[in-house]
């Protein structure tokens, strides 16, 4: 029997045209920004109305012992007051095709331009900010055309002497593994008394370190929530979270509601349901991208590859991993606006011929800090505590 058959030019091919877009974290910060005093991130939008940088006045809480019965004239107590400086930068992007490209495509793919800019400008900021929150206070500004609008001075450009200085000034807030007297000498020592065994990420060492938020000078407000009740918020990234979730197991297990809610009951059960965790006073937020900016040889972060000196392992080049975790109260950073996201078109055409899409943006992030009252030159970051884990990856 003869079978005839299809010659490949007369094969039928279908082509969908719904495209499938790579997923994009949102910016996992959103929730704890605005514009009120109590946000842990606040945006501040005054340079929208024009300028390069925005003064934000930071004042410290009166700690004078006042008088009884004595003359209160000329016993006042002077104001500890500060300006620290953010500037802003713009950002933009875009894509472009043209007619003859568009006349080809099956699927529509330029038509997918406008969403993968907005997620595009979704990371980029929830980057930034962890980037700011790494970054160490400094009064210089970046450079006021083609520079960052992440403000300090990253972590991955820090000196040796620029850190120690940092780690010296924030003995108060920052914390290396499972005890205070690991933060000693320098940096790189403190680092490297971080090991495997002792300074993980679980539940006790989430508690010191929130101790360590509450007796901070300049104290550290903790986030006020509508009904009163008062938390910090940490921000982990997934090697680090992951830790805390084991160390939480038994105690999520035991302590927590049993809501039936949902399918298999399970949607407020936080052993079977990912989301925040919440223990101690404390909601800790699991943000991946913190552990990519953690590199490795083989995928170097923005924090340097293994044994650069620059990335966080134990010792600054040693083989122990270590990852950052942020504890915020209130006014952690200051996220200012000079212009909103928009929507950019290109006007040069050619008869209508070439479409482009864009979007621009203008801000500045920055770790919110001030002047020592009692030093010219020791900067103090204002609402952050910076943790530094060991935590082998997956």
């Amino acid at each position: 029997m003869a079978v005839t058959t299809i010659q490949d030019n007369n094969k039928l091919v279908r082509y969908t045209e719904e495209i499938n877009r790579e997923f994009v974290r949102g910016n996992q910060f959103s929730p704890y920004m605005s514009e009120g005093l109590n946000a842990v991130i606040r945006i501040r939008s005054e340079l929208k109305a024009g300028g390069e940088d925005m003064n934000i006045p930071l004042v410290s809480r009166l700690q004078g012992a006042g008088v009884a019965t004595q003359t209160l004239v000329g016993n006042e107590e002077k104001i500890d007051n500060y300006g620290m400086r953010v500037r802003i930068e713009w950002a933009r992007n875009a894509v472009v095709t043209t007619k003859s490209e568009s006349h080809k495509d099956s699927a529509d793919v330029f038509g997918v331009a406008k969403p993968l800019l907005s997620d595009w400008g979704k990371e980029l900021q929830r980057d930034e900010i962890i980037a700011a929150l790494m970054a160490l206070p400094t009064e210089t500004l970046p450079p006021s055309s083609g520079g960052t609008r992440v403000n300090g001075i990253q972590f991955d450009q820090a000196s040796t002497a620029q850190k120690d200085a940092w780690r010296a000034a924030n003995s108060d807030r920052i914390l290396f593994g499972n005890a205070v007297s690991n933060n000693a000498t320098d940096f790189a020592t403190s680092l490297g008394q971080c090991d495997t065994t002792n300074d993980k990420f679980t539940a006790t060492n989430l508690s010191l370190m929130k101790r360590l938020a509450m007796n901070a000078d300049p104290h550290i407000r903790p986030y006020r929530t509508d009904d009163g009740y008062e938390y910090y918020i940490a921000c982990a990234g997934t090697n680090a979270f992951r830790d805390l979730k084991i160390s939480l197991e038994t105690i999520n297990k035991d302590a927590r509601p049993r809501e039936q809610s949902g399918p298999y009951g399970a949607t407020k059960n936080p052993i079977f349901q990912d989301g925040d965790q919440i223990y101690d006073g404390v909601i800790v937020r699991c943000v991946p991208e913190i552990s990519r900016f953690v590199g490795t040889t083989a995928n170097p972060g923005p924090w340097g590859p293994a044994g650069t000196g620059n990335l966080l392992l134990g010792g600054q080049g040693g083989t122990t991993r270590v990852e950052p975790v942020f504890m915020l109260g209130q006014q952690a950073a200051v996220f200012a606006w000079g212009q909103m996201a928009k929507p950019t078109f290109r006007k040069e055409d050619d008869y209508g011929f070439i479409t482009g899409v864009g979007i621009e943006m203008a801000y500045g992030v920055g770790k919110m800090f001030k002047r020592h009252p009692y030093t010219s030159t020791t900067l103090k970051q204002w609402g952050v505590v910076n943790g530094f884990f060991a935590c082998s990856s997956d």
